[in-house]
């Protein structure tokens, strides 16, 4: 394990911002609201005209669903707050101690924002910054926004630093060792099943965000190897799924891969997780264990969604045990991944 003992000499020419999604600043139904705003109003996240998708969100999904994801909230909250913000800070804290660069946060939505993170970094004489979106797959709705946020900042407020960026890690050794130890450390010996479920998007987001257009869900996302599998985020989450259990050792039938956190009408990617875990029982799955890997930080789609609602469907459907694995937090091996993700990027600035 890497310790650092003293406290870091800083080179002020380079920082590093991490950037998370971001959570509401508290369980009121303002609050809330004001987030589910910012977030589904994005562009990226809901890639409908603005005028349709004001309609949706604010004439339709800001009516009925602050109250019922303020209340979701109050279930995970913490005595020092939002749980994915709490984690986030404590990747921070932790990684500064391994580097000798300033240290920064940010999130895409809700404060700290990335114009907050920016702008600490700034103050600290930063001039070039790696920016680590916290994401190990691609996708429209988190790296690539997370990338066309941070550069619209950077022109409006901040001209003159220079940004690069981590690129998706899901299928570097590294990752994958930080990941399947975590999970070889809290999986049961008796499971029947391991199941991974990974945030959903819609399918046209898959076709969207491939500029090779040679993307076939049907049948190129568990090929060797096709030019779409760079920004296929469900080809991503396959392979941390295949090299995961290679690593563990785990059959191909004791491994499962479904899509969770669907939201309206429109044709998500499946198979979808709650449904799946309703029918896992009756097909004699009684001892599940469910990780979430499109998430490094607990929030409220893996502590609510997952492990409390989806549990309660796994129960009622005649499953036994219900074993939630958690995300790589601010475990030791995960900031060292994150360690050297983001200095082989500050080592980049050498050559600009």
């Amino acid at each position: 394990m890497e310790t650092n003992n003293q406290q870091p000499t800083v080179n002020s020419k380079k920082g590093i911002l991490l950037v998370n999604l971001g959570s509401p600043k508290s369980t009121d139904v303002k609050d809330v609201k004001e987030y589910l705003d910012e977030f589904l109003m994005d562009e990226k996240v809901i890639d409908y005209r603005w005028i349709f998708r004001a309609l949706l969100v604010q004439g339709i999904i800001l009516k009925t669903r602050p109250k019922k994801s303020a209340e979701a909230y109050k279930t995970v909250w913490t005595d020092e707050g939002s749980p994915l913000i709490v984690i986030s800070k404590k990747l921070q804290e932790k990684l500064q101690e391994l580097v000798d660069v300033p240290v920064g946060l940010g999130m895409r939505y809700a404060e700290p924002s990335i114009k907050t993170g920016i702008q600490e970094l700034v103050d600290q004489g930063v001039t070039n910054i790696t920016l680590f979106p916290l994401y190990p797959q691609y996708a429209m709705s988190t790296t690539e926004t997370v990338i066309d946020k941070a550069e619209e900042v950077r022109l409006k407020f901040f001209p003159d630093i220079k940004i690069n960026y981590v690129e998706p890690f899901y299928d570097r050794e590294i990752y994958i060792d930080a990941l399947a130890e975590s999970i070889k450390e809290k999986l049961p010996a008796d499971f029947d099943l391991l199941q991974f479920s990974y945030h959903g998007v819609p399918e046209r987001h898959i076709y969207k965000t491939d500029p090779t257009k040679t993307c076939n869900m049907n049948t190129c996302c568990q090929k060797e190897d096709n030019p779409s599998h760079k920004f296929c985020y469900r080809h991503q989450c396959y392979k941390v799924t295949e090299l995961v259990c290679e690593k563990l050792g785990i059959p191909k039938e004791k491994a499962l891969v479904t899509f969770q956190s669907r939201l309206g009408k429109d044709k998500w990617m499946e198979p979808y997780t709650d449904a799946t875990l309703e029918g896992l029982g009756k097909k004699g799955i009684k001892k599940l264990a469910i990780v979430c890997p499109a998430f490094v930080s607990d929030c409220l789609e893996t502590l609510e969604e997952i492990s409390e609602e989806g549990k309660e469907i796994f129960l009622h459907g005649g499953g036994e045990r219900f074993d939630y694995i958690p995300c790589l937090n601010e475990e030791q091996s995960w900031v060292n991944v994150v360690k050297t993700l983001c200095e082989e990027k500050l080592d980049d600035f050498y050559f600009h």
